[in-house]
């Protein structure tokens, strides 16, 4: 017969530090949860006091709030109870304030400060204080072994909590001036000083004091935000609803005659991530930006104008993306070294549209986790990696792409930042000499030169150019060599995927084959030879594709530039659409292509570059985008003296504004998260070489594009 009984799981004497000293991340992160802890007690104010010892051998940090307060049986009933959901059932406190505090660990952080915990607390005229050294918890076979004393009486005090933690160890051992700085920066970033909508305009002041040190001043500090914060250059800022429509509202303080562009928004789908709102600032780190920025008015915390270094210095120690939640940041996001959307990645790939991380200062205001599903890890060290976490990063990124393309295009019209190179125009007007020609001609003449050493002159002057426009020509083949061989690179995802299948039937098959060669020399049987055959003919059909997939990628991988030559337009475009077209994964896109008899003159790797890059970027948004119908639709038409062909998707479409400013063609520029921003600028210079321009049309139905020839 077998016995049965009943247990009950006895926490262990250090399960307070488990959840204390050992799960928080460290120091800051205590302080910072035990300042929330105030605020959640309605206190109006907390303090932060380093207190040395009286006899310098050790320190004390006392924080100090004037909220509430606890009573006794607050403090045994629920403070004293570990992983308590009272902040969570209740929500919000006596006044109003969203609770910062949901876990019920944040108090035992303090035991990361010092050696014990004195807790003396006052609510309505009861006093409550208790002891915990940390020691005992330490030294106890079960947590239930550890007695705690605690008192009661009445005060006339104020209400409010007093936390008094002893530390034996030296100050300078645990808070240098590193540390202290970092702490600063902890506090100055822990509440937000914006006031996003549906937000209480609620004060919390925020007090560091140091106290009896024998080689630091006694002193008081309030933490106040960072100065730098409204001398931004660009600004997004707006509302996203959990449906996934918004308006956001973009500026810049570049110029004095700005003004604010309202941008619409619209996911097509719910955030997956709550009510989303955004105060994005970004800075531009250029010398001549600098000075601008100190011209504003940039001071230092004490009011004084500061000087370039002091500048950097600020940008350095305030930017970062932050996340916060009822006005208080999610650590460690928006640190300065955390680049949790991974912004100078991207800003390596095309620096000249993306801006890094530290360029920018950013607020995102999220909900709480039961309408986010943004959950914060039990050791304060940021939001759990789950599909809520991810839709956030991606349409973070979103907005941040709406103020880059903005930013780049007063950039470009401004002359600031990398200048846009566009290789055909800058070889034309490098080789072209007419109009100084016709300035030396008018000086010669009003000199009263001969009319016949002037042509003579200009006959010498014609021949040198007739040499240097050779050079200009094997220039510009040379850079259409290039560029079809960037284009062929951009396209290298196909090479991958298609050859991926092939090459592993050949690893497969050629073990195979030995094993099968060496029994069918010993056997010679006719089963060993029809499965010998089927091995054979799976190797051919393989290898077939190989060389189909390079004969459709050899125009563009050329390295020499043959003759210009009449070529029909449909047969090179065919061309460009076979090198994606046979790809398993674009198996649903509808492809259709029709044509006029129409012929060019020029060359087939500049015609399969331009529509090649047309159809990488299609493919993209359309499987980005989830498009329900895929389609590319190519129309070529000619009359008299026009060749024509319009170019077609259903994807999601350029934006209009982006098409009025006409940027999409400018090196650099790409609304793509990893893109470089070459694809359309190298399309428009190889369309270019054949007497063809290319040009984005609004269309509400995906993106279209024109290219065209006259005078044909």
């Amino acid at each position: 017969m077998q016995e049965c009984e009943t247990y009950k799981i006895r926490p262990a004497g250090r399960h307070l530090l488990t959840i204390g000293r050992d799960l928080i991340q460290d120091r800051y992160a205590a302080v910072v949860e035990l300042v929330k802890n105030a605020y959640d007690a309605d206190s109006p104010s907390v303090s932060i006091e380093f207190k040395s010892n009286t006899d310098q051998k050790g320190y004390k940090v006392i924080i100090k709030d004037h909220g509430h307060g606890m009573s006794h049986d607050v403090v045994t009933g629920t403070w004293m109870v570990p992983s308590t959901q009272d902040k969570l059932h209740r929500k919000k406190s006596p006044t109003g304030r969203v609770m910062q505090g949901r876990k019920g660990v944040g108090r035992y952080a303090a035991s990361i400060l010092g050696d014990d915990l004195l807790l003396e607390t006052v609510a309505k005229n009861e006093k409550t204080t208790l002891l915990l050294e940390w020691a005992n918890f330490e030294n106890a076979e079960f947590l239930e072994d550890v007695e705690i004393l605690i008192e009661k009486g009445t005060s006339t005090d104020s209400s409010g909590t007093t936390l008094t933690m002893h530390q034996s160890r030296e100050f300078t051992l645990d808070w240098d001036d590193k540390q202290l700085k970092k702490l600063r920066y902890e506090l100055k970033k822990l509440k937000s000083p914006l006031i996003f909508p549906n937000q209480k305009d609620d004060y919390f002041k925020i007090e560091l004091m140091f106290s009896d040190f024998p080689d630091r001043e006694n002193s008081t500090e309030t933490i106040e935000p960072y100065p730098i914060l409204e001398l931004y250059d660009y600004r997004i800022a707006g509302r996203i609803e959990s449906s996934g429509k918004g308006r956001l509202l973009y500026s810049h303080q570049k110029a004095r005659n700005s003004v604010e562009e309202e941008i619409p928004f619209d996911l097509k789908g719910e955030t997956f991530c709550g009510d989303l709102d955004f105060d994005i600032r970004v800075f531009d780190r250029e010398k001549e930006a600098i000075d601008a920025l100190i011209q504003r008015g940039l001071k230092d915390e004490e009011g004084n104008y500061v000087g370039k270094l002091e500048a950097r210095q600020l940008l350095n120690e305030s930017n970062g993306m932050g996340v916060y939640r009822n006005g208080f940041r999610i650590r460690p996001l928006g640190d300065a070294d955390f680049d949790w959307l991974k912004l100078n990645e991207q800003r390596v790939q095309n620096p000249s549209l993306r801006i890094g991380s530290n360029q920018v200062i950013g607020f995102v205001s999220v909900q709480s986790e039961e309408d986010s599903g943004l959950e914060e890890k039990s050791a304060r060290d940021g939001l759990k990696e789950n599909p809520s976490y991810e839709a956030l990063k991606n349409i973070t990124k979103q907005v941040i792409s709406q103020l880059e393309t903005r930013r780049f295009d007063y950039r470009s019209k401004s002359g600031l930042g990398r200048s846009s190179l566009k290789v055909e125009q800058e070889i034309e007007k490098l080789f072209s000499y007419e109009e100084l020609k016709s300035k030396v001609q008018k000086k010669l003449k009003s000199k009263n030169i001969d009319q016949d050493f002037i042509d003579d002159l200009f006959h010498d002057f014609d021949k040198d150019t007739e040499e240097k426009s050779k050079s200009a020509e094997e220039i510009r083949q040379a850079v259409a060599i290039y560029q079809g061989q960037a284009t062929l690179g951009k396209i290298i995802n196909v090479i991958l995927h298609e050859g991926r299948r092939p090459l592993s039937y050949f690893r497969n098959q050629i073990p195979r084959i030995r094993k099968k060669a060496e029994i069918f020399q010993n056997s010679q049987t006719h089963e060993l030879a029809k499965e010998l055959s089927e091995i054979s003919n799976g190797i051919g059909d393989n290898a077939e594709s190989f060389v189909s997939l390079f004969s459709r990628l050899d125009p563009l991988a050329s390295g020499k530039r043959p003759k210009r030559k009449d070529l029909g337009l449909k047969e090179e475009i065919s061309k460009a659409i076979n090198i994606f077209k046979p790809d398993e994964q674009y198996a649903d896109v509808n492809w259709v292509l029709s044509s006029d008899d129409a012929s060019i003159s020029g060359w087939s790797q500049d015609i399969i570059t331009v529509f090649s890059n047309l159809i990488e970027n299609s493919l993209y948004w359309m499987t980005e985008k989830k498009s329900s119908k895929k389609e590319i639709n190519i129309s070529i038409s000619r009359n008299k003296d026009t060749v024509w062909i319009d170019y077609r998707d259903t994807g999601p479409g350029i934006e209009p504004d982006l098409i009025r400013r006409n940027i999409i063609f400018e090196p650099h520029f790409s609304t793509k998260p990893e893109g470089t921003g070459l694809g359309l600028s190298i399309s428009g210079e190889a369309a270019s070489r054949f007497g063809m321009t290319i040009k984005a049309l609004e269309s509400d139905t995906g993106a279209y594009f024109r290219v065209e020839k006259k005078d044909v």
